[in-house]
């Protein structure tokens, strides 16, 4: 477990990797985002997209869950909230996403001694290099003797 004084400036993780299936973009989005494109694969060949693609919520969620399998996570208190978020590429079926981090920024919080501010920039790619997915994400951090 990492803790806000072990998180270096510029410091770089790969986060994890997704394989992203056809019947994961289907089954999500029925569920959570039911649009043509994400849900239908003739019509998502008729689309701007020219075929299936995962909905922005389902990357979100893929983000999600691989920074809290990491095999070395942040001791996260709160999210304190996402910036700067962009789509540039849709994620497709059939590839394999890969989520890295790296930490831009630390500061004390001005409210609580037991917690940091980290924010960390976000890139999601496909395994052609293609980058699908750039945040900005500030956490609430624990710091080690606060606990």
């Amino acid at each position: 477990m990492r803790y806000y004084e072990d998180i270096p400036l510029d410091c770089r993780s790969v986060v994890g990797t997704y394989h992203l299936s056809e019947a994961d973009i289907i089954e999500f989005a029925q569920a959570w985002d039911p649009q043509p494109f994400h849900i239908d694969p003739k019509s998502a060949r008729a689309s701007v997209f020219g075929g299936l693609v995962a909905s922005s919520a389902h990357l979100f969620a893929i983000c999600t869950r691989l920074f809290f399998d990491h095999p070395d996570p942040i001791r996260v208190v709160a999210m304190l909230g996402k910036d700067r978020l962009r789509l540039p590429n849709p994620a497709r079926a059939g590839t394999t996403l890969a989520y890295e981090t790296r930490c831009i920024e630390k500061r004390d919080s001005s409210s609580r001694t037991d917690v940091g501010i980290v924010r960390l920039a976000d890139t999601v790619t496909d395994d052609a290099g293609t980058v699908v997915l750039t945040q900005e994400v500030s956490l609430m951090v624990a710091r080690r003797q606060g606990l």
